[in-house]
């Protein structure tokens, strides 16, 4: 029995405009309320709600939870926030009878769909990202086509609908059939005179491989010693002046460098270190902040706010793993790099006397992080309901961030450092907002996140490459800097678990890095919300280009005190 969600086909709805970049959604809501559902150009065709309200257009990621496929259930479920549908229509139903907000923290109420004028022009690649046992039995029918990539709008007619008049027109190779198809045909045209009948320029075939290939009908290739004729299956044929050759496939497309397959190590000597290595990109365009930027720019901060609305904690929390892993040197080094320092990993480099500058690299990207999260609260000058949002945004990123989930140690840090800030945790009124409006999310906080981050800091909790993909190198970073405070007999206990778990974490390097990049397959970042995640980009917003350059200690004193004031005019001293 199918359910209710075989054959829904969202791409027929009104409100689903198809692949649509954020301006262009922009551009076609005007009141408050208008909604429209697109295709997200920049984050791999994921669905996005973009919606108007109060005056600027805001932009939710959809969340797609897979499901293994079983009788009388969806295989994949949508989400916003909790509440989970199977369907996209269903969950864009639900949200627009019931005139619930989108998200809470926003508040944003869709009533009004933009309907879309023009048909959307589907490709295969589209139809495989629908994933509905519908459109997967419709792919796999027996079903009659035109060999010429200008009649795959037959695709999915029966022959008996086209057995009438001009049937007859139809030459025989254009009967396609599947691998598991029975022998129908007989006499064919030659291979080549076929393949060369299939011509790029018709719009249909692409030189980029798909990521999964759709099945191609298979046709007869008479053997020339006289044996029985067999089939193989159709490569079709690339004009030279786009440089394959007749005769190979299309190249599969290049797999960024995150999915890399780990090479070998072979047995080699130690070589000495010929410089300390610094593993944060090189200084590029930014597409967030201009040449020139003052710090706490309103407008980029604006852009922020709505871009880290736009998608879900877990989106989140696999962003900053990304950006983590890469300043950390877990991935992404290159051979010239390991030969320059000595060793595979940057999880190695932090234990070694060379090791200083990516220590105070990573020193820096704590606090900077640390003080962007605190911001985030501090900075909601609106309504209390806002900033119990916050809150309760940055517990979510906290919460898929630990240990079991995305498993980003150094991120969890960032994220608990800025919730258990003093100007943040002072904030009494708006700590008992989160409790009566999100209860759940505060009790998880309190009973959860708080014991853990503890035991993180002392070296007892969870480091095990199975639940975590990069480890907590913060205290071992500050203990080889110089920075180990408490009673002497603590701090030699605390000395000796960090000292060991050091030693641990630079011998696992190559478990961790398998289980990084084992959660960041087939991860497609956004590019704007990798760049704000970044320490070069947090460092200009919130010191700007000029401020940038002074010590870390004086830019760090002086944001400080920026954030006491603020805290100070949300929730002033009684």
């Amino acid at each position: 029995m199918q359910g209710p969600w075989d054959g829904e086909d969202f791409t027929s709805q009104p409100w689903y405009h198809g692949p649509l970049s954020r301006q262009e959604a922009e551009a076609l809501l005007q009141q408050d309320g208008d909604f429209l559902v697109r295709a997200s150009r920049s984050h791999g065709g994921h669905p996005v709600i973009s919606c108007h309200w109060r005056g600027s257009a805001l932009h939710f990621e959809v969340i797609r939870v897979a499901l293994r496929p079983r009788p009388g259930r969806p295989i994949a479920l949508f989400q916003l926030e909790d509440e989970r549908f199977p369907s996209l229509p269903a969950l864009v139903r639900s949200y627009v009878t019931s005139q619930r907000p989108l998200t809470q923290g926003t508040g944003a109420v869709a009533s009004r769909p933009v309907v879309r004028q023009e048909p959307i022009r589907r490709s295969f690649s589209e139809d495989s990202l629908l994933d509905s046992p519908a459109q997967i039995k419709l792919l796999r029918a027996r079903k009659w086509s035109d060999s010429q990539p200008a009649g795959l709008e037959y695709v999915g007619q029966s022959r008996e609908g086209h057995s009438g008049q001009g049937a007859s027109a139809v030459p025989a190779f254009a009967l396609s059939r599947m691998d598991s198809d029975p022998v129908l045909l007989q006499n064919l045209a030659p291979l080549a005179s076929v393949a060369h009948s299939l011509r790029a320029s018709d719009g249909q075939l692409r030189a980029k491989a798909p990521t999964k290939p759709t099945r191609i009908p298979s046709l007869f290739w008479p053997d020339a010693s006289g044996c029985p004729s067999t089939y193989c299956e159709l490569v079709p044929r690339v004009s030279s002046s786009q440089g394959t050759s007749s005769g190979h496939s299309c190249p599969e497309p290049e797999a960024p460098w995150w999915e890399a397959q780990e090479e070998e190590e072979e047995e080699r000597c130690f070589t000495r270190p010929q410089a300390e290595i610094s593993f944060c990109p090189p200084d590029s365009p930014s597409g967030l902040l201009g040449p020139q930027n003052r710090p706490l720019e309103p407008q980029v901060l604006c852009t922020l706010r709505g871009l880290f609305l736009e998608h879900h904690p877990g989106s989140t929390a696999l962003h900053l793993l990304l950006t983590d892993c890469q300043a950390t040197g877990l991935l992404g080094v290159t051979k010239a790099q390991q030969d320059a320092m000595g060793v595979s990993s940057g999880l190695e480099l932090l234990t070694l006397p060379h090791g200083h500058r990516l220590r105070s690299e990573l020193l820096e990207r704590h606090e900077v992080l640390v003080l962007a999260g605190a911001l985030a609260v501090l900075g909601c000058t609106g309504p209390l309901e806002e900033r119990a949002a916050a809150l309760r945004g940055l517990v979510e990123l906290a919460l898929a961030l630990r240990p079991g989930a995305v498993g980003d140690l150094p991120g969890l840090a960032a994220v608990m450092g800025a919730l258990l800030m003093p100007q943040v945790s002072r904030l009494e009124r708006t700590w008992q907002q989160l409790r009566r409006s999100h209860t759940d999310t505060a009790l998880a906080f309190e009973q959860e996140l708080k014991p853990l981050m503890r035991a993180l800091d002392e070296g007892a909790g969870p480091c095990d490459p199975g639940v975590v993909a990069l480890p907590h190198v913060a205290p071992a970073v500050r203990l080889l800097e110089g920075e180990l405070a408490g009673p002497l007999d603590e701090s030699c206990e605390q000395l000796l678990r960090t000292l060991q778990g050091a030693r641990q974490m630079a011998r696992d390097a190559p478990q961790f890095r398998r289980a990084a990049a084992g959660r960041l397959r087939e991860f497609r970042p956004n590019r704007e919300l990798r760049e704000a995640l970044t320490t070069g980009f947090l460092r200009r917003l919130l010191w700007g280009s000029r401020g940038q350059a002074a010590p870390l200690a004086a830019r760090l004193g002086k944001f400080q005190r920026v954030l006491s004031a603020l805290s100070q005019r949300l929730e002033p001293d009684h």
